[in-house]
């Protein structure tokens, strides 16, 4: 079954999440330590993402071109209307919080290298591993944000799973356009990218910074095209 990863990832999430409503009894005073080290292994993640990246120009424009195109089209408040519909549509004990952990649930679960080679893996050698082990700190990740964010982390499943279908469904057919070498260049930029955004949630879940986090989405998939045009001309 081609799309087996894609599914036990999404699924992660939910039963993660579903989990993590029910523990939401936590102290409040313990949520919010479990909370600030969650937000402070992100960083590390997007640290590590970024320490690799060779081309951080490409990085840097793909990060203001992506951004610039996220403001203008008003993409986290886009987001951020779509998951209070859902707040009204499923009455979310958490509330003014569902928006807020869709969109971030979504970031943490779809940015990163593991869902592009993840997905890559399954669609071109029909190997699930790395999406298995993504799944399975997915799982806990959903745990701790949804006590905190509530249903809008579990929701956040449904854009990953469609997010890493995507992928995997595409793979054979980037594999017959992009050259290998080409393709991991897009992979390791997709990482370094993922990797800044990943660093601007964990500073927002610090309460750090208050930046539009769901507005430099279009970043990851500008700075795939920028790395692909740069290595054809």
């Amino acid at each position: 079954m081609i799309l087996l990863g894609a599914i036990v990832n999404a699924l992660a999430i939910f039963v993660g999440g579903l989990l993590g409503l029910i523990f939401t009894f936590i102290p409040e005073t313990i949520k919010d330590s479990i909370m600030k080290i969650q937000a402070l292994v992100i960083m590390t993640l997007g640290i590590q993402m970024v320490v690799g990246a060779e081309a951080i120009i490409v990085t840097l424009l793909s990060l203001i071109i992506g951004t610039i195109i996220g403001e203008v089209v008003q993409l986290e408040s886009l987001l951020n209307r779509f998951g209070h519909w859902m707040e009204i549509k499923l009455g979310d004990k958490h509330s003014g919080n569902l928006s807020q952990g869709f969109v971030s649930g979504t970031l943490v679960f779809i940015v990163g290298a593991m869902a592009i080679v993840g997905g890559l893996d399954a669609g071109l050698r029909g190997s699930n591993d790395v999406l298995y082990t993504k799944s399975m700190m997915d799982f806990f990740i959903a745990i701790v944000m949804t006590t905190t964010y509530g249903l809008g982390v579990i929701i956040s499943g449904v854009p990953a799973f469609i997010y890493i279908s995507i992928i995997i469904l595409s793979a054979q057919g980037i594999a017959v356009v992009v050259p290998d070498d080409i393709l991991q260049q897009v992979i390791f930029q997709v990482s370094a990218t993922g990797g800044v955004i990943l660093l601007a949630i964990g500073m927002n879940m610090m309460n750090i910074t208050k930046m539009r986090v769901g507005n430099m989405i279009p970043a990851i998939f500008v700075g795939m095209i920028m790395v692909y045009i740069i290595n054809i001309i």
